[in-house]
This record gives structure tokens, C-alpha cells and sequence, in this order.
């Protein structure tokens, strides 16, 4: 599995933490210009779903979210709220061909070990149908380190993330930059980009 266990442990313990932290009424501004892009009633992979509020909004929007987290406690926190179809999947899991016109990876290959990006943007290429939409959010610097709850990050750089897209079959169609405070209380740097398969 590409997700380490102290990782996931993290998640499932701290599962009700993270949804209230990150609650909103509404879609971002990254998720609604990705539902704005997608074709109408879209088969969207999302990918670490976490406590599923992705996906309400994609549903909500009369998309056909397909979300999955290596989670247990994600996994059923998302279900127990929201009956969303959540299963348990880790980035090694994704095995479909041509099966989603989107893919929302929004901040969750951050854990998966720098060495096993590369094939898990490759199935996600895959996994879309030609010209389908990937969005992926990373936490931006060099290395790996744990953080404060324990859990193992990747980081990144912008340029890094776009050659690891390019090399997968991507082409790169917006990028940005930008500081966001997490789960674990740190103000962490980020990229977001958008890339068609």
C-alpha cells in the first residue's frame, strides 16, 4: 500500500477533526472551477475522499462522484454523513481504464512516496478518458518529513509536479501557488494544478 500505516492511523483517529476543520457551505473556488469544466453528469474519481464533502458537492451538482480514501475512519465517516458510496482504496487500488471524466486528487498523492508517483499518475491518466480532467493538490518544498500527528508527506515543487504530469501523459493547463493552515496547525505552502489526460 502506498500509504504508510502511522499515516492512516492519523487519519482514522482524527477523521471527525479533520471534516470540521474543513467544512465549508459550499465548494472552494478550486472545486467549483473543476465542476464548472467538467462535461455534464461527469463519473468523477475522487481520490482520498476523506469525509466525502468533495463529493456531496460533486454529486450536488449532478456529477457521479466515485470517492475513495485508504481511510477506514474517512471511509466511514463519509458514509455514516453523507451515504455516499464511499469505499476503501489505496493509490495502488486504481486499476480502471478510460472509467471517469474527472479525477479530484486534492491533496491526498501527497502521501504516497516520491518513488510510486510516477505510476500513480500513470493510472490516473488511464483511469480517464481522453481529455478527461485531473486536479492535484501537493504541499510544496523538498524531501519527506513527518508532520506534527504523524502522518508522512511528499513534497514538491511546482516544476517537479509538472514534469512528473508531462512524463504520465498530461498536459498541464493551469497552475497556482499559495499557503494554506492544515489539520496538524501549520501554514504550509501549496501548488494546484489542472492537467487533461
Amino acid at each position: 500500500m502506498s500509504v504508510d500505516a502511522r499515516t492512516l492511523a492519523a487519519y482514522d483517529a482524527r477523521a471527525a477533526d479533520y471534516a470540521k476543520l474543513f467544512r465549508t457551505r459550499g465548494p472552494d473556488r478550486h472545486l467549483q472551477s473543476f465542476i464548472a469544466a467538467l462535461p455534464p453528469g461527469a463519473r468523477v474519481l475522487d481520490l482520498g475522499c476523506g469525509p466525502g464533502q468533495a463529493s456531496v458537492f460533486l454529486r450536488e451538482a449532478g456529477h457521479r462522484p466515485d470517492p475513495v480514501d485508504a481511510s477506514v475512519g474517512m471511509v466511514a465517516l463519509a458514509n455514516d454523513r453523507h451515504a455516499i458510496g464511499a469505499r476503501q482504496a489505496s493509490f495502488d487500488d486504481i486499476d480502471a481504464v478510460a472509467a471517469y471524466e474527472g479525477v479530484w486528487a486534492n491533496f491526498s498523492l501527497l502521501h504516497a512516496p516520491r518513488s510510486a508517483l510516477p505510476r500513480h499518475l500513470v493510472a490516473l491518466n488511464r483511469a480517464l478518458v481522453p481529455g478527461g480532467i485531473l486536479h492535484v493538490g501537493m504541499k510544496t518544498g523538498t524531501g519527506e518529513a513527518r508532520d506534527a500527528l504523524d502522518r508522512l508527506y511528499t513534497f514538491v515543487t511546482g516544476a517537479e509536479m509538472r514534469g512528473l504530469l508531462d512524463g504520465a501523459g498530461f498536459t498541464v493547463t493551469a497552475e497556482e501557488e499559495g499557503m494554506e493552515r492544515g489539520l496538524a496547525g501549520t501554514l504550509d505552502p501549496f501548488v494546484i494544478l489542472r492537467a487533461r489526460a
